[in-house]
């Protein structure tokens, strides 16, 4: 006790609040806390923990489910109420998945499976202590990466830094072109894994036959060519993001295989006799309506509930007209700027054809018409015509947005959805050669996207 006390005492040490009915546990996470020179303060209950955390101030708090006067998503809700900085993670029984996805529904920080190991503990540790400030990551250049002053956007950068400051998986959902990847490299960039590997993965890009050993990689000699050990998307992403684009487009063999590393935090290599442990916050996205899917049984009902733990829409670009001519002139300027030519100047009737024009491919149609627009115009100016619009504004066939819903594609879109919106229209044709991520962990396909120069994903 006296040892406890000297570190209580010393400055700098991180302060953990460890609350759990069990005294056998809150005592070995007070010591396996201490041996990463942590100090632990213990409480059993509800009660006792409401007066320790109105006396102290914490880095982390560990606490079990079942507590004697109530249970511990009351303390994860009293947390996100009264100290908002602080990360708060609940340990939770084996198998008990259902409490786990509750807990970080209701603003956990993260969850930790019993029997608490010490590589388990360590890791989270180690997240907790990397996030950055809330005050820091509002006043981050991140807040300028997603372009845009309409209270769609707002919105969505509102949500953006909130998820960022938890490990629950979260479910990106929007038309193609409207900015979900960028959207899970902010919430990577501004999170505690920023320092880590992002592994984006184009789910519908990858082969039936190779679904299994690219996630999850092979031992040598599992199968014919397999001449050496390789890792898969989870160890590469291993303390980072994994990042599933196109989520629904997974097999539904493939679905059952990932809910269980998702669960377990484990996965094994094909042809290993052994799972090994995969610290990774996953991330999906599709521009489909997975609740379809899953009605319709193309979705593992239980796999949509374990990604689909917080939703994050991003909006059309329709929805935000009002920030189209601040996008259009960002785009402009790097795309003068690659190419060495002076900026152009879009004229009033350019901004109101762009204004009108519905862009069912999103800010990714809006930078491959100026792109287009920039390298056919003559002068400084870009007017109405050179943006060759007329085809997709009024005509027998006006576009429709990338549908949202679960039900079948157009004909003519490939496996991954990639081209959605594509028709018979020039303008829509242009975007051909810049649309779709065709090997998977491809990086985003514009410079303007870490540049804050498009919101494309």
């Amino acid at each position: 006790m006296a040892g406890k006390q000297e570190r209580r005492g010393q400055p700098g040490i991180g302060r953990v609040l460890v609350v759990d009915d069990e005294e056998d546990i809150r005592e070995l996470l007070d010591m396996t806390l201490a041996r990463m020179g942590l100090d632990a303060d213990c409480a059993a209950d509800l009660a006792e923990a409401r007066r320790l955390l109105a006396e102290n101030a914490y880095r982390l708090c560990l606490t079990d489910m079942r507590l004697p006067d109530g249970d511990g998503l009351e303390l994860v809700r009293h947390i996100g109420e009264h100290c908002v900085d602080l990360p708060v993670a609940v340990i939770t029984a084996h198998g008990s998945m259902e409490n786990a996805v509750s807990a970080l529904k209701a603003g956990a920080f993260d969850y930790v499976p019993k029997p608490v190991s010490l590589e388990q503990l360590r890791a989270l540790v180690k997240s907790v202590f990397n996030l950055p400030r809330a005050e820091a990551s509002r006043g981050g250049d991140w807040a300028h990466a997603l372009l845009g002053e309409s209270q769609a956007i707002r919105q969505a950068r509102t949500m953006i830094e909130k998820v960022a400051r938890s490990q629950a998986p979260v479910y990106i959902s929007g038309e193609s072109g409207s900015g979900k990847e960028l959207a899970a490299r902010l919430i990577h960039e501004m999170g505690a894994r920023r320092a880590q590997p992002f592994v984006p993965v184009n789910c519908g890009a990858i082969p039936d036959s190779l679904m299994e050993s690219e996630f999850f990689g092979y031992k040598k000699g599992a199968f014919t060519g397999a001449d050496a050990d390789r890792g898969g998307f989870f160890q590469a992403a291993h303390g980072g993001t994994l990042f599933l684009d196109e989520v629904a487009d997974l097999p539904l063999t493939m679905q059952v295989k990932l809910l269980r590393a998702i669960q377990e935090k484990r996965a094994r290599k094909v042809g290993a006799t052994a799972e090994d442990a995969v610290d990774v916050r996953i991330i999906s996205a599709t521009h489909q309506n997975l609740k379809a899917l899953v009605a319709t049984g193309r979705f593992r009902q239980d796999l949509f509930y374990r990604l689909d733990v917080i939703e994050l829409g991003m909006p059309a670009l329709r929805e935000c007209r009002e920030d189209i001519p601040l996008l259009a002139g960002r785009i402009l300027e790097r795309l003068a700027g690659e190419a060495g030519a002076p900026v152009p100047r879009l004229t009033a009737a350019a901004l109101k054809a762009l204004g009108d024009y519905p862009f069912p491919g999103n800010v990714r149609e809006l930078e491959n018409i100026l792109e287009r627009a920039l390298a056919l115009i003559g002068g400084s100016d870009i007017d109405a015509a050179d943006l060759h619009l007329a085809p997709l504004i009024g005509g027998d066939e006006s576009p429709q947005p990338v549908p949202e819903g679960g039900g079948a594609p157009p004909a003519g879109l490939s496996r991954s959805g990639r081209k959605a919106g594509h028709s018979r229209c020039p303008a829509k044709n242009a975007l051909q050669p810049h649309r779709g991520r065709q090997a998977a962990g491809r990086h985003l396909p514009f410079p303007a996207l870490s540049h804050g120069a498009s919101r494309a994903e």
